[in-house]
C-alpha cells in the first residue's frame, strides 16, 4: 500500500463511527496477555480485575445488546473508543495495511449500519427526555 493510499485509509478511520467494533457472526476479537496489561493499566486495576470486568472469555471483550464493544461510546459519531490509547494490539492494526472492508462490502455495511444507528438514537432519544424531566 502506498504511503498516500495508507494515509487516506487512517484518514477515514478518523471520521468513522466504528463500523470494526461491532461482532459480526464468527469474527472475535482475539485480546492477548499484552493487552490486557494495557487495559489494566489504563484503568489503574489489576490485570485479573480487567479480566473479571472486560472480558467475555479467555479471548475477547464482553459486548453490549447491540454487538458493539462494550467501550463504544454512544454519545458522538466519530473518535468513539473510549480506551483509544489503551485498546488492544487487534485495534490498533485493523485494517491490516488494506482498504476497509466496510467501504467495500455493501453486505457488512448492511449488518452493521443498523445496529449503529439505532444505538445512537437510542442514547440521543434517552437523553432528550432525561433532559425534559
Amino acid at each position: 500500500m502506498s504511503i498516500k493510499t495508507e494515509l487516506a485509509a487512517m484518514s477515514y478511520c478518523n471520521y468513522c463511527p466504528g463500523y470494526c467494533c461491532y461482532r459480526l457472526d464468527g469474527s472475535v476479537l482475539l485480546i492477548d496477555g499484552d493487552d490486557i496489561n494495557r487495559l489494566a493499566r489504563h484503568f489503574s486495576i489489576t490485570d485479573g480485575e480487567a479480566r473479571k470486568r472486560f472480558m467475555e472469555n479467555r479471548f475477547t471483550f464482553k459486548v453490549k445488546d447491540d454487538g458493539s464493544c462494550i467501550f463504544q461510546a454512544t454519545d458522538r459519531m466519530i473518535k468513539r473508543c473510549t480506551i483509544h490509547v489503551a485498546r488492544p494490539m487487534q485495534c490498533r492494526m485493523f485494517p491490516y495495511n488494506n482498504s476497509c472492508p466496510y467501504l467495500e462490502r455493501e453486505d457488512l455495511l448492511a449488518a452493521i449500519q443498523p445496529r449503529l444507528e439505532t444505538s445512537l438514537k437510542n442514547h440521543w432519544l434517552k437523553n432528550s427526555t432525561s433532559e425534559s424531566s
